[in-house]
């Protein structure tokens, strides 16, 4: 597996509680890496070659600003390009905005900013237009993240959805809350994966827990125990307990080989796949973790 790009999720924790979210971003989740397993991953990261991007997302990583800021600085005179997604609850107004985001400004090649009406009561928030003014401001490339409504999408034809916003995937706190807003598809229907690239991904998330996801939830080791060029040369996608089914067959194929009893239908294949691997959590423990991804928060 060659990777070009390395997210890593800074914090669990989120100054929202959306429903749509693939990682149970909270107030009330934990977990934060810190500036010595940030040198960590960069080190790793250099030991692997080939990775371009690193970025920090979260949760929310301003949450812990100055182990950004700091982090950000150390990717970026690592020689890597670094990118940044935030919810943008700093930018009050675009002059705070500019000094938020000025310690950041010399090392980000990309911010990218969440707003829809998910985290707030209009698609485009003040708090997004802010840090649009002040992101242009400081020469930071800046783009928008925009998840449509369910509601939207059960009303009109499935996929036919309004410019610059992307379709909810049903997984994480979305497979509990969202789920049953949208007309069902037959469960023998969902025979592939149609959002990650399971054999040849490009890009995987770290947790601040340490563990590599290829898709949230789904991890293939955790780089306190094995360093990532490791879990790079000895991911097998086809041999994998939870992508090898999937890469066969979708999520229908991973419920039948497991024999897991399911519902007649889903909402999409993430919902199929994320209902599947609740059930075989206790089977898979070294595989699909940490509770956080699974809703349950920790003390």
């Amino acid at each position: 597996m060659e990777l070009s790009g390395l997210h890593l999720l800074l914090t669990y924790q989120c100054t929202f509680e959306c429903n749509h979210c693939f990682t149970w971003g909270s107030p009330w989740q934990n977990g934060t890496l810190t500036l010595s397993d940030i040198r960590l991953i960069l080190q790793q990261a250099r030991e692997l070659g080939g990775i371009e991007w690193i970025y920090f997302e979260g949760g929310e990583p301003f949450l812990y600003y100055a182990t950004l800021v700091k982090g950000v600085e150390m990717a970026g005179r690592a020689g890597f390009k670094v990118g940044l997604v935030s919810n943008a609850y700093w930018a009050t107004s675009i002059e705070d905005a500019e000094e938020w985001l000025r310690p950041l400004a010399p090392w980000l090649g990309d911010l990218s900013v969440s707003s829809d009406l998910f985290h707030y009561s209009e698609k485009l928030s003040l708090q997004a237009q802010n840090a649009c003014a002040a992101a242009e401001t400081l020469i930071i490339p800046i783009g928008m993240i925009s998840i449509a409504q369910p509601e939207g999408e059960s009303r009109g034809e499935r996929g036919k959805l309004p410019p610059g916003e992307s379709a909810v995937q049903y997984r994480g706190r979305a497979a509990a809350r969202l789920a049953s807003d949208v007309p069902w598809q037959a469960w023998d229907e969902l025979r592939e994966c149609p959002h990650e690239d399971l054999r040849d991904p490009g890009r995987v998330h770290l947790d601040p827990l340490g563990n590599i996801h290829i898709c949230q939830g789904i991890t293939l080791g955790n780089i306190h125990r094995l360093s990532l060029a490791k879990i790079c040369q000895h991911y097998d996608p086809d041999q994998h307990p939870i992508a090898g089914p999937l890469l066969a067959g979708g999520p229908a194929e991973l419920a039948t080989r497991y024999q897991i009893p399911h519902a007649d239908g889903f909402a999409d294949a993430c919902h199929f796949c994320y209902t599947a691997r609740l059930a075989l959590r206790s089977r898979f423990p070294e595989i699909l973790l940490p509770d956080q991804m699974y809703g349950i928060y920790q003390q």
